[in-house]
């Protein structure tokens, strides 16, 4: 099987990059960095060779782990996510064999929920942060443009994505209890559905996978009390400390008055 793959230099992607080696799949990279295979910048238009044959394509790359500060910055996830989605779309549908599957990795972040238990893949799609609707976008594009082909699509809607090297809010945790300074709120009761990220590319590296959108989860959701601890037990630091919700709300009032002065705010 031969992969193109988009995204390869990220932490998800290279993951999948070398368990699609390891399971004997020839892999094309995609992306700006001197050893791509394709070298090229999602966010333009670009072409690939007509003759260029792959039987999978699988859709990484991406802009997360951001919290935008500004229209432009907010901007960004739709310039990358969604115009850079259908630069390579345009680019694949200009070749003379297209493809057979493509995988795209979304986020459960197109739901808009801060809570829940038990989401379904059928509920509706609700964000209105810059990033989940961008992943809606780009969602409807890849989509659209699969059912016109005929090629089959699989979504796969990941939650926090766990494993060495870490980006996004789980490095913010470790370099926070690294430091003494990440603190629990409430007790850290609140719950996280998690994937490893070794079981999202094992999953695509091996053959049978299906069309259809999923979640993906272990089907362990540890309270932040529990991962914290495990954390802190892992790197030989104490357990994080625990501050009252009221407090927590001071301090990110505080943060919104101060701005990036101040560690925390309301976002």
């Amino acid at each position: 099987m031969k992969a193109l793959l988009t995204g390869s230099s990220g932490f998800l992607g290279a993951v999948i990059l070398n368990q699609l080696k390891q399971n004997g799949w020839k892999v094309f990279t995609l992306g700006r960095r001197k050893d791509s295979t394709f070298r090229v910048n999602l966010t333009e238009s670009f072409q690939l060779n007509s003759d260029q044959r792959f039987t999978h394509v699988i859709h990484c790359a991406g802009k997360a782990h951001v919290r935008p500060r500004t229209k432009l910055e907010e901007k960004d996830f739709f310039t990358v996510n969604v115009a850079g989605t259908e630069h390579l779309l345009n680019a694949l549908g200009k070749t003379d064999v297209l493809p057979e599957s493509f995988i795209l990795i979304s986020s459960v972040a197109v739901y808009g929920r801060v809570s829940g238990n038990m989401i379904s893949e059928t509920e509706s799609l609700n964000a209105t942060d810059p990033y989940g609707r961008s992943k809606i976008e780009e969602e409807l594009l890849v989509r659209e443009w699969c059912n016109s082909k005929g090629i089959r699509l699989t979504i796969l809607r990941l939650p926090l994505v766990v494993g060495k090297d870490a980006p996004g809010n789980l490095k913010a945790m470790v370099e926070g209890i690294t430091r003494g300074r990440y603190l629990n709120i409430s007790g850290g009761l609140a719950r996280k559905s998690m994937v490893l990220a070794a079981d999202v590319a094992t999953l695509i590296a091996t053959p049978g996978l299906q069309p259809g959108t999923y979640n993906l989860t272990d089907r362990k959701h540890p309270s932040f009390a529990e991962l914290s601890q495990n954390i802190a037990g892992q790197l030989g630091k104490k357990a994080p400390a625990n501050i009252p919700h009221w407090i927590a709300i001071v301090a990110a009032k505080l943060g919104d008055i101060l701005g990036h002065k101040f560690p925390v705010n309301s976002k």
